[in-house]
């Protein structure tokens, strides 16, 4: 079955959007207008993100299909906890050390995305309307709870699957709904008065985007149930808006970078937090954030090259397939 070029074009974009991001962050509280793109980004990059992983879900449920998951999710998991600590540890971290189900960096993805997949075995049973409905409402209790937080990823697995799901009732004719012009004509008014909205009124809290802490840290423990609602709302209509402008037809080389996401969300950590822990950028004015940028597309690029792919993908997949292409090809090259 043929690629659908959009979705990897989407994710690819994404991904530059995750890396990116953070990249930035450690500087929002230097400039206003870098605050704001990060916030901007953070409205809707995840959401977006997991609404594209639910969509490709399949959630069969048998004892295969979980085995799988665990082979392909929590594996790499443990494994690259270890090597973010270990890392961590060499550079100065000062966090280094965490528990095993405190995930670093971002790890937190591979450990809601098996709960999200666990979820749906259940969740699919319920019909469209009501289980979304359902998840909802789970999102915004569990705000209600401080117990429920950054361990096990469990807040962020609560609050982020009604995006899971909702991807996975999707068919592809209700996703291309968002090509329509005048989705797309809106979509420009959206996603512009978002951004004016956040520079002049820099308010929102980023723990209600990285969806990690519970309404009492928050500080609005009575309405943060309502908050929530707000926050899910703005992440639904940004989506459709950043949805909207993904070229549908096949880009070549940068599409095929949709396909290696994985490989540059697990690994763009190692280089994220170097830069960060010995201080090699700073933003002084807008040029150095397009620099961020840039510097940010090189890493996406890297990461999903080749060689890259060949030697991590051990760590990430459990296989050796590329390894042995390499050999292989090598093999034919001295024999031939």
């Amino acid at each position: 079955m043929e690629r659908n070029a959009f979705f990897d074009n989407a994710k690819v974009f994404l991904i530059f959007l995750v890396v990116f991001g953070h990249m930035i962050q450690p500087f929002i509280s230097d400039s206003q207008s870098t605050e704001a793109i990060y916030i901007w980004i953070y409205t809707f990059h995840m959401p977006a993100f997991i609404l594209l992983a639910g969509f490709f879900a399949k959630g069969s449920g048998n004892k295969k299909y979980i085995w799988n998951l665990t082979k392909k999710l929590i594996v790499p998991y443990f494994i690259f906890q270890t090597l973010y600590t270990i890392y961590y540890f060499f550079i100065g971290k000062a966090d280094w050390q965490t528990g095993v189900f405190y995930p670093q960096w971002s790890l937190w993805f591979l450990f809601s995305l098996f709960s999200w997949h666990i979820l749906l075995v259940l969740f699919k049973k319920i019909p469209a309307g009501w289980s979304i409905t359902l998840s909802i409402l789970i999102g915004i209790v569990v705000g209600y709870f401080g117990e429920i937080g950054h361990s096990f990823s469990l807040s962020r697995t609560f609050v982020f699957f009604p995006f899971f799901l909702i991807g996975y009732w999707l068919t592809v004719d209700q996703m291309m709904l968002v090509k329509h012009r005048k989705v797309k004509i809106a979509s420009i008014a959206v996603m512009a008065s978002m951004f004016v909205l956040i520079y002049v009124f820099p308010v929102i809290d980023t723990g209600w985007l990285l969806a990690s802490k519970s309404y009492s840290n928050l500080g609005v423990e009575s309405f943060g149930g309502f908050v929530r609602l707000f926050v899910y709302a703005i992440a639904a209509v940004m989506t459709i808006s950043i949805l909207a402008w993904i070229p549908k037809r096949n880009l070549g080389w940068v599409t095929v970078l949709g396909t290696r996401t994985l490989y540059v969300y697990l690994l763009h950590g190692f280089i994220v937090q170097f830069l960060r822990e010995f201080d090699l950028l700073s933003v002084h004015h807008w040029f150095d954030v397009v620099g961020i940028a840039g510097l940010s597309a090189l890493i996406v690029i890297s990461l999903s090259s080749k060689p890259i792919l060949t030697i991590s993908q051990p760590l990430i997949e459990g296989r050796l397939a590329k390894v042995k292409s390499l050999f292989n090809h090598r093999h034919k090259g001295t024999s031939s």
